[in-house]
């Protein structure tokens, strides 16, 4: 008989309870108040976020990324296997939890990506690091933003602006880039109010689907433009 599902940790958060669970096939799920978030059986469109942002940095010399959010560490492993030994990445996650998973049971599916000496976490929401960087002389800012946030660029409830994908969030995330610096960002499918707001922000923008079969995943790439 095979053995069920098991749920590894957990915590309550305000979304709901955020739950590490390794499935009976032995594949990893990170779930949301019972909803698959991400799973290590299906993540290639994570794996292109970072592969779209970080290849044209490969060669360039020190390169600063930031990537908000951890997840299982996909995004994390893709883009320290592109970049240089120079470079350095922070990466923001807003859960220590998270971290603590990547770290220990999970460890193996980023090849310990946390431990490499270019990575810099930072256990803080990725709108203040952008807001810091935006802020901050040329050096201090970033060639690229990678961000891979829960369903991805959705409009939030009415009333209410999302602090990284609401206008203030990408007029500060243009600021927050070098001189020709990319934001990337994964969504779990198109949404062409962001693409308009992209563009109205100040963004030349690109849009690519990794995966042709299967699920929607998305990344948008936008540069700022120069005047």
């Amino acid at each position: 008989m095979p053995r069920p599902s098991e749920v590894i940790d957990s915590v309550d958060t305000d979304e709901g309870k955020l739950a590490l669970i390794r499935q009976a096939s032995g594949h990893w799920v990170i779930a949301i108040d019972h909803r698959p978030l991400m799973s290590s059986f299906l993540h290639r469109s994570e794996v292109a976020l970072a592969d779209l942002a970080c290849a044209p940095l490969a060669k360039k010399t020190a390169p600063r990324v930031l990537i908000g959010g951890l997840g299982m560490g996909y995004t994390l492993r893709a883009a320290l296997d592109l970049l240089p030994a120079d470079a350095e990445v922070v990466t923001a996650e807003i859960n220590p939890i998270v971290a603590g998973w990547c770290r220990g049971p999970i460890a193996e599916l980023s090849k310990n990506a946390l431990d490499d000496p270019r990575v810099k976490l930072e256990i803080l929401d990725v709108s203040i690091l952008i807001s810091r960087a935006a802020e901050a002389p040329e050096e201090e800012k970033f060639d690229a933003l990678v961000l891979d946030l829960y369903e991805g660029p959705y409009p939030p409830p009415k009333g209410t602006e999302d602090l990284v994908y609401g206008r203030k969030g990408l007029q500060q995330a243009r600021l927050a880039l070098r001189s020709g610096g990319c934001m990337a960002v994964w969504s779990e499918g198109p949404v062409k109010t962001f693409e308009k707001l992209m563009g109205a922000c100040g963004f030349r923008a690109e849009f690519h689907r990794p995966k042709h079969k299967g699920p929607r995943h998305v990344v948008y790439l936008g540069w700022p433009y120069t005047s």
